[in-house]
């Protein structure tokens, strides 16, 4: 069973930078995938970023790109993802997920990640 634990969330300005932490406790944290979803309220849970098993390789949702940086540190068994220039529109509970995905078509669709954290609530105010 793997736990992930969200922490970072918070109120910042528009323009502004959070940085998200997603911890897991599982010892094989380096074979999986890790993502970023996002829900903001009223709407469905939305893909954010994800980065592959060896960290060589990030995705990005079109509405982050050159924002959002994802990264992973296996010895911590943790996965960070930086936000930078936000906007209102990112506003949103932010959710941490892990999956055994190799396929490039699969780290956005959510159905395909294993793990769930709780969610991290991120406020952008204008």
């Amino acid at each position: 069973q793997v736990q992930l634990v969200e922490s970072g969330g918070g109120l910042v300005q528009a323009g502004g930078s959070l940085r998200l932490a997603c911890a897991a406790s599982v010892r094989t944290f380096s074979t999986y995938a890790m993502a970023w979803f996002r829900q903001a309220p009223g709407q469905e849970r939305k893909f954010v970023a994800a980065i592959n098993w060896s960290g060589g390789t990030a995705y990005y949702a079109d509405s982050v790109k050159g924002r959002f940086t994802i990264s992973r540190d296996d010895a911590k068994a943790t996965v960070y993802l930086q936000m930078n220039s936000l906007k209102p529109e990112d506003t949103a509970v932010y959710y941490c997920a892990a999956g055994p995905i190799d396929s490039y078509s699969d780290y956005g669709v959510g159905l395909r990640y294993d793990y769930w954290g709780q969610g991290t609530q991120v406020t952008v105010s204008s």
